[in-house]
């Protein structure tokens, strides 16, 4: 699987781009490719997971996966102490 993060993303119209870690030509990604329950969407600078295919126009993402603290595990910092 790569990896990478959203460039943008369009709610509204359900649609954006992914900058693949590693470079090369940003991905497209549908609302439709997001694997999550509930409203479908990502946020731009969120880190994701993919496969790419070849879509229609390009490259897509597809099985796209948040990573972090949307996938489940704790990314936060660790608390600190206030003296």
């Amino acid at each position: 699987m790569a990896q990478g993060t959203v460039k943008w993303f369009n709610a509204e119209k359900g649609f954006g781009f992914i900058t693949v870690d590693g470079g090369g030509a940003d991905v497209f990604v549908h609302f439709s490719a997001i694997q999550m329950s509930g409203y479908r969407a990502l946020e731009e600078g969120q880190r994701v997971e993919f496969e790419i295919a070849q879509g229609q126009k390009g490259p897509q993402a597809e099985q796209v996966r948040a990573l972090g603290s949307d996938s489940g595990v704790d990314t936060r910092s660790p608390a600190r102490d206030i003296i």
